[in-house]
């Protein structure tokens, strides 16, 4: 699947050349910097596709820019399919040269604030939609509505995952004990050498095959989108007035929460 001729660093995840298994690894170690319990959350979230859908789901994966998602998925599940949706051009160039010729998945280039996003997918049901770390470029009443759109899609039965920031405004102190908490500790991962968003992007911009989706991505988003981070209660009630029977968090970190909600 990669194509060799790519190096990429240890400690930092920095990529030379356009191998996609190490720009896949290389957006991983970047959002680790961010979420040292990235894989905790992966591992919960598909212990509930199994628990709720069994083994071999047909999965959308939500803004799934490079298919972190989808490729945990199908290393645990190799019977599973997964539809991946993104509007990101730089992230799904990785993501389908990573995945090129893997048939149990599929691409979809959509905007999920376009209310006929649906519409290109190539399935009208879902098993499982998924999604981590995306949904917070949203502000809350679009959120809502798209929530609404990923109801019609999950099969009665079907469950829908979210995990994200989600603050609880409610707890000041302790909010800012873990906030310095957790950034001491990417203080040190940046002196040996992590790379932040900036860094990375920086260096996609170089690449010779991600120079343009990565110029493409930024006159379609800015540097980063405006969004909110409503709490997990927040989320679950909004998935209930979605159409959905049941929700609530299934895990949570300091800062971040998984919200399963069951159709």
């Amino acid at each position: 699947m990669p194509v060799g001729g790519t190096e990429t660093d240890a400690v930092s995840g920095a990529v030379t050349g356009a191998d996609w298994a190490a720009w896949q690894a290389s957006w991983d170690r970047q959002q680790e910097w961010y979420m040292p319990d990235r894989e905790e959350r992966f591992r919960v979230m598909l212990d509930m596709v199994e628990a709720t859908v069994g083994p071999e789901p047909r999965v959308l994966d939500l803004a799934c820019g490079t298919g972190s998602i989808t490729d945990r998925l199908l290393k645990r599940f190799p019977n599973a399919t997964s539809t991946g949706v993104d509007l990101d051009p730089a992230l799904l160039t990785i993501a389908r040269g990573y995945f090129a010729g893997d048939e149990r998945v599929t691409f979809v280039t959509a905007d999920l604030k376009d209310p006929g996003w649906t519409a290109a997918l190539p399935h009208t049901s879902y098993d499982a939609v998924l999604t981590a770390t995306a949904l917070h470029w949203l502000h809350s009443e679009p959120l809502a509505a798209l929530y609404g759109r990923i109801a019609t899609l999950v099969r009665d039965g079907g469950v829908f995952m979210n995990a994200d920031h989600m603050k609880d405004e409610s707890t000041p102190r302790i909010n800012a004990a873990e906030r310095a908490h957790r950034h001491t500790g990417m203080d040190r991962a940046r002196a040996a050498g992590a790379l932040d968003w900036a860094d990375w992007w920086a260096l996609a911009a170089k690449d010779p095959v991600l120079a343009e989706p990565t110029a493409e991505r930024f006159r379609i988003y800015g540097e980063h989108a405006d969004g909110d981070t409503p709490s997990a209660q927040w989320h679950a009630e909004a998935l209930r007035d979605a159409g959905f029977d049941e929700a609530r968090p299934v895990w949570a970190s300091p800062s971040d929460a998984l919200v399963l909600a069951l159709k």
